[in-house]
Order: C-alpha cells, then structure tokens, then sequence
C-alpha cells in the first residue's frame, strides 16, 4: 500500500486549516507544511499536526513554493491540497480504498475538483487536477500562478473528490498582480499562462485586453484542446460585453475547430440564440447539449448542469416562447428530476399551474 506525504503552501489560513487538516490527516502517511509568511495563527495550528513545519520566503511564484514542498516529501506520492480545501466525510472510505487497490506502477492519480456548488451543495463546477505524484525529481510544479504539474507517465482517473470550500474573499487582484510582474520584467508567458492571464484580464473588465490575449493563444500551435474550447467560451464573454455580439457567436463556434462540441459550449451558444430571441436556433443547440455525453475524465472544466438541468430548463423556456406550453410544461419538470429544490423549476412549475 503507498505511503502518502500530504504538502501544502499556506499564508494566514487560522480559519481554514484545521479544518483540512482535520478532514484528512488521519488518511495521510505524512504532513509537510510551508509557510510562505503568516502573521496569525496559522504556524501554530500546523504545528499542533505535525513537526514539519518549514518557513519559506514568498517570491510571487506558487510553483517554487509547491516544489519547496514536494522537497521535503519522503513518502511514495506528494498529494497536495489548499487549505480551503476538504476531504469530506463521504470521500474518506473511497481513500483508504484507492490507498489499498492503487496499482504499484501509478505515476499520477487525477481526481475530482469541486470548486462551486448550488444551492443544495450539490457540485456545479468540477474538473480533474492531478492530486497524488510520484515522488520523484521528473515531476515538479510550473507556472507562477495556476501552477501544474503537467500529467504524464502512467494516469489513474480516480473519482475521489476534493472540494474547495473557501469562506471570505481572498485578494481579488495577486494573481493578475503577478502576470504584470512577469510581463514588465521582460518574462514571456507560455500558452497555458497565456490563457489563464487573458482570464485574469477578463474577471477585472478589462474585455478588450483580455479578448486581445486570448485571440494570441487561440493562434498559437501549442496550449490543451480544453483550454482553447473554455477560452473560446470567455472570449465570447468579453467581445459580448464589448457589444461585438457577431464576434461573440463566431468564437462560440469557433470551438468546434478544437473537437466535438462540448454541453458546456452548446448551451452557451443556446443562450446567444436564446438572448437575440431566435427560439428555434437555441431550441436547437440545447437539444444538442443534451445529446452530448458527459466527459469528466479530462483536463476540461465540467459544468454538470450544462448536460441536463440548463438545457432543460432552457427548452422550456424556448417551448414557452413558440407557444408550445405543454412541451415547455414536460422540460421543466425533466428539469425538476434533476433539482427538485430549484427556485426556477419551482417558479415554472408554479407558472404552468396557473394557466387557465
């Protein structure tokens, strides 16, 4: 059975890393924790589970710091986690399994990230990051912000989740902070940061420099198919909050240059027609999403809902609007099987009850 060090960077986390660590020290083999410049509680609490404890100076650059980490590592697999992150309760006899069955020659093993859930705690927003690495010098962190360590040798999918339950706002700015550093001291960012730093433009307004960016990567030879489907997604976002609302529609397309469609961008497209009120065209696209078949199993970001609950929801609007009010009155209860609790299924469902 491998031994497992569980490594984490941390910086004033006194409200969330007792309860981390508590969520899955018991699990774990060994604890490394770096602390890159806490001025609360947060080197006392990890001192109280375990004695590898290191200081480590902050340079702008979380793969240096996860590295650091990994270094101290003696046990089979590093798996890293945030400290607002949890191994919930359900999760943990699905870890003692996997630590049990895991086959010797594993290099890396993928697991779920929960990082968003809806009104019933559901996941709403998940996708796979690499979670346990063989300890060994070939595997190590890169990239300043949005580090990874890039998958390869022999994968294990595991659907073993992590969630990501982080309560207050962190600094909204640090990660675009540090892209602009990089830049202005003369540093080029590689496809993958240049993706997630045409986001960082996007989430700060800044559509017209984000849409720029994220053009370069879409252009570029290197960068993962899934990164240039979900750029495609943002990309769109920024030339529609630009009034572009052709551009926007072209680069939703655009996608499928990549691959087959995905749910995701089926709806988001959907959505456009639905928006420009051309009922017919987005009846079409969230038939589709629903047609598609779920791909969990990837580098992709997946929005559960987009296969069943939105596409749903949406035909019964769409339905609705051409006059079609029993059609419209079957998907959203479909919609309701998947989300009994949802405040728009229990408004529509309310709504079709109503007429005469």
């Amino acid at each position: 059975m491998p031994a497992i060090s569980l490594c984490m960077i941390v910086k004033n986390e006194e409200q969330h890393l007792a309860r981390c660590l508590d969520s899955v020290a018991e699990l774990v083999d060994e604890i490394i924790i770096v602390d890159t410049g806490s001025t609360d509680q947060t080197i006392k609490i990890a001192s109280g589970y375990t004695s590898h404890v290191y200081s480590y100076p902050w340079k702008d650059d979380f793969s240096d710091a996860r590295n650091y980490s990994f270094s101290k590592a003696t046990m089979d697999y590093c798996m890293w986690m945030d400290a607002d992150d949890v191994l919930e309760a359900s999760e943990k006899e699905k870890f003692l399994q996997l630590k049990q069955t895991l086959p010797s020659e594993i290099d890396i093993v993928m697991m779920k990230y929960h990082t968003s859930f809806d009104e019933a705690g559901k996941p709403a927003f998940s996708y796979y990051r690499e979670r346990w690495i063989r300890n060994h010098a070939q595997y190590h962190w890169i990239g300043a912000v949005h580090e990874v360590i890039p998958p390869n040798g022999r994968v294990f999918y595991s659907d073993l989740a992590i969630s990501h339950k982080k309560t207050g706002a962190g600094d909204p700015d640090r990660n675009l902070k540090i892209y602009e550093k990089l830049l202005a001291a003369g540093k080029p960012l590689d496809a993958r940061q240049q993706y997630y730093y045409a986001r960082e433009l996007y989430y700060h307004k800044r559509y017209e420099e984000a849409a720029c960016v994220f053009e370069r990567f879409l252009l570029s030879e290197d960068g993962w198919v899934e990164n240039k489907i979900e750029a495609c997604s943002v990309c769109a976002s920024c030339y529609s909050a630009l009034g572009k609302e052709q551009s926007a529609l072209t680069t939703l397309l655009r996608s499928m240059s990549f691959d087959l469609p995905r749910a995701e961008l089926c709806c988001d497209i959907g959505k456009y027609f639905l928006e420009h009120e051309n009922w017919q065209n987005a009846v079409y696209w969230y038939q589709a999403a629903l047609d598609i078949p779920k791909k969990e199993a990837s580098a992709g970001f997946v929005l559960p809902d987009c296969y069943d609950y939105i596409p749903l929801l949406q035909l019964c609007v769409c339905y609705d609007k051409l006059g079609d009010k029993q059609k419209a009155k079957e998907y959203n209860e479909r919609a309701g099987l998947c989300k009994p609790y949802s405040q728009a299924y229990l408004y529509n469902k309310q709504y079709f009850e109503n007429l005469p």
